[in-house]
């Protein structure tokens, strides 16, 4: 298991930037991935960025060129820096960590912890 701790979420104008953080409880490198994912009210919750096998990184095309997500093993923390924040931004972001345990050579379980969310309101 994993405890995901977020952090960083405040209000803001638009066209700042904020940087979330989130602290797991144990070392990420050990993590099979890790992302941001948030949800706006009405809406479904979405993928904004994620660290995938080999370190590769996936982002939303809505942030694309604005988001960076980024990780520090010896932290055991992930970051999201948002710069050029817009209204539509405005949502909870939710940490994600995601573990992958095989029980023979075909069968494996995929395993989804979430942090608890942390609010970004972006003001127009």
């Amino acid at each position: 298991q994993v405890q995901l701790v977020e952090s960083g979420g405040a209000l803001v104008q638009a066209g700042g930037s904020l940087r979330l953080s989130c602290l797991a409880s144990r070392s990420i490198s050990s993590i099979n991935a890790m992302g941001w994912y948030r949800q706006a009210p009405g809406k479904e919750r979405e993928l904004v960025a994620t660290f995938t096998s080999g370190n590769s990184t996936n982002y939303a095309d809505s942030v694309k060129g604005r988001f960076t997500i980024s990780r520090d093993n010896a932290k055991n923390t992930v970051y999201l820096q948002m710069n050029s924040l817009k209204p539509e931004d405005t949502a909870v972001y939710y940490c994600n960590a995601v573990d992958i345990r095989w029980f023979t050579s075909v069968y494996y379980k995929r395993y989804d912890y979430w942090g608890q969310g942390t609010q970004v309101t972006v003001s127009s």
